[in-house]
């Protein structure tokens, strides 16, 4: 739903649908901290940390910037390389911000503690099927009839991006959030977030030496910037690839770093030990 004033790239238009999303996620992480949250979290813990704190509002904001004028705008009608960006922020940042806001006690209640839905959310957290549901939802997201349907209707693509930010949560409870026992390993988390970035450049590659307009819906004479509807996609590709692709693979590599630097912190120790022990 867009109320719309008039046409072009930057009239502003105004997405009721997105700040109706906004304040219900500000009024139930509200109810949940100073209502639940009081009757639930031990006397002299914090209900929620600074750095939580600052999460969700990043967490939030970016979904607003996302998902509202103009960003929204420019990426349903005039440039695929803006709804690349929209997808990046929807799946790869907002869902591990979010995930990363969310308290221990909050997740384990509405997770761990929930009765039917609880069940549910513990078969769709687990790394094959939050995965391949993910993926697949990615590679529908990426067939040429979906792309037109999205940029033309408005419902059908927030549908999308809601699917996509639901499942990009889901994704993402294998390797981060607070509830360790839902996670892999460090090392399955680095194969997991590998497997992760494997679809995203394979259409990368497709729309970068594509010869001809991939999505018709995009393929306008009203060009924004004079940016062509080749270099478009060329551009959307990179971003696939770049902020796609090489994001995941420089988490692996901090994850990884810092594996082996605990492991080498822990043999150093263990070596410190062992000599003290010889010479007493």
């Amino acid at each position: 739903m867009t109320i719309v004033a008039a046409s072009g790239p930057w009239t502003y238009q105004f997405h009721p649908e997105v700040w109706i999303l906004l304040a219900m996620g500000l009024a139930l992480s509200t109810y949940a901290v100073r209502v639940i949250g009081p009757m639930v979290v031990p006397s002299g813990q914090p209900i929620v940390t600074i750095a939580q704190r600052r999460f969700f509002i990043v967490g939030m904001i970016l979904f607003w910037l996302a998902a509202d004028y103009p960003l929204h705008d420019i990426a349903e009608s005039y440039l695929y390389s803006a709804h690349m960006v929209q997808h990046l922020l929807v799946t790869f940042v907002i869902p591990p911000l979010l995930l990363l806001a969310l308290p221990e006690w909050l997740a384990r209640l509405v997770i761990l503690e929930g009765g039917l839905v609880s069940k549910v959310l513990r078969v769709l957290t687990r790394p094959v099927v939050a995965g391949l549901a993910f993926n697949a939802l990615q590679l529908f997201g990426y067939w040429t009839w979906t792309v037109n349907q999205s940029s033309t209707n408005g419902s059908f693509h927030y549908t999308m991006h809601i699917s996509y930010f639901l499942l990009g949560l889901l994704m993402w409870f294998p390797v981060l959030g607070p509830l360790k026992e839902l996670q892999m390993s460090e090392m399955g988390k680095m194969i997991y977030l590998f497997l992760m970035s494997i679809i995203p450049t394979v259409p990368a590659g497709w729309l970068a030496f594509a010869g001809d307009a991939v999505y018709r819906t995009y393929d306008t004479p009203e060009r924004l910037w004079d940016i062509g509807v080749r270099a478009d996609q060329q551009v959307a590709g990179a971003i696939m690839k770049v902020g796609g692709g090489m994001y995941l693979w420089l988490l692996i590599a901090i994850r990884w770093f810092r594996v082996s630097g605990a492991q080498r912190a822990a043999d150093l120790e263990s070596r410190r030990v062992s000599g003290h022990q010889k010479l007493s």
